[in-house]
């Protein structure tokens, strides 16, 4: 559905330039995939290069066999695009009703009755089919994102963008919304950029990890999870020593006899009753930043 060969974003000129993205080569197929990382990272530059709002300063991008670099390319993806970015402006004063509909007619939905009609199943697609005629500024914060996923599908898009889409929302609300997203990628290319590590393990069977604009992995959480073996322990303390000597601490949890550390790096040397323990998806997503920033590090001081 979307290849990506040696995509660089440079904001700025000279000594003030930013570098957005980095000689970044992605190759995304149909389903569900997660772009994992942490903010300012390069996720949303990257979001906003698919939907056609920014400029790569190089590289490529096709959609579906169509070159992004080409008016006709755009024009072409922009047809079978869904975007919903990390913020939304809504129309407060509107019904959920009117403001899909409002956003089909931008996207040349020019049949009034199929585009109703439309707009009433996109709508109850996202559960907001009793909501539909509320104004949007009585609605809570994830029905505004519900909304505003009813808003991408109007159009019936092959390929489905999100970015940060549960982002300040409840748990029950951040449930509802990954599983309207898995099911929504049952027919089509669903990509969901987040820094929030639960929100890729409890979706996605393909993501990859962005960091300061370079890829760091691609592949299945599984594999990600798999390079971490034997780099997350736990340790309970009783005097208070909290462990550090090149250790990220994960978690911590006080205990009635002590406090247990859940620990990500090397074995730690200062505590040999240290236990290992299985990593979860986020524990391989710190040790694979932890890897990275090391990396760098060494490569700086030779």
């Amino acid at each position: 559905m979307i290849e990506i060969q040696h995509l660089t974003k440079v904001y700025g000129r000279g000594a003030k330039s930013v570098w957005a993205l980095r000689d970044l080569s992605l190759s995304i197929d149909e389903g569900m995939f997660g772009l994992l990382g942490p903010n300012g990272a390069g996720k949303t530059t990257l979001m906003r290069i698919l939907a056609g709002i920014v400029s790569p300063s190089q590289g490529s991008v096709r959609v579906a066999g169509h070159d992004a670099s080409t008016e006709k390319g755009k024009t072409a993806i922009k047809a079978m695009l869904g975007y919903l970015p990390q913020e939304l402006g809504l129309y407060p004063e509107l019904t959920a009703r009117q403001f899909v509909d409002y956003m089909a007619i931008l996207k040349n939905m020019n049949d009034e009755p199929a585009r109703r009609k439309r707009v009433a199943e996109v709508l109850e697609l996202v559960g907001l089919a009793q909501d539909a005629d509320r104004k949007l500024k009585g609605f809570s914060g994830g029905m505004k994102r519900r909304a505003g996923i009813a808003h991408a599908l109007v159009n019936d898009p092959r390929l489905l963008i999100v970015d940060e889409p549960t982002s300040g929302l409840d748990p029950e609300e951040r449930i509802r919304f990954r599983n309207l997203l898995v099911d929504l990628a049952s027919d089509r290319a669903v990509l969901l950029s987040t820094h929030i590590v639960e929100d890729i393990g409890q979706t996605c069977r393909e993501m990859g990890v962005l960091s300061h604009g370079e890829l760091l992995f691609r592949g299945s959480p599984n594999e990600v999870i798999g390079a971490a073996q034997g780099k997350v322990w736990t340790v309970t303390t009783t005097n208070g020593h909290k462990p550090n000597h090149g250790m990220t601490v994960v978690s911590m949890l006080h205990l009635s006899d002590g406090t247990q550390y859940r620990l990500v790096g090397p074995q730690p040397g200062e505590f040999p009753e240290a236990q290992p323990a299985q990593p979860g998806l986020e524990d391989a997503y710190v040790w694979l930043m932890k890897s990275k920033e090391e990396g760098a590090r060494v490569k700086d001081e030779g």
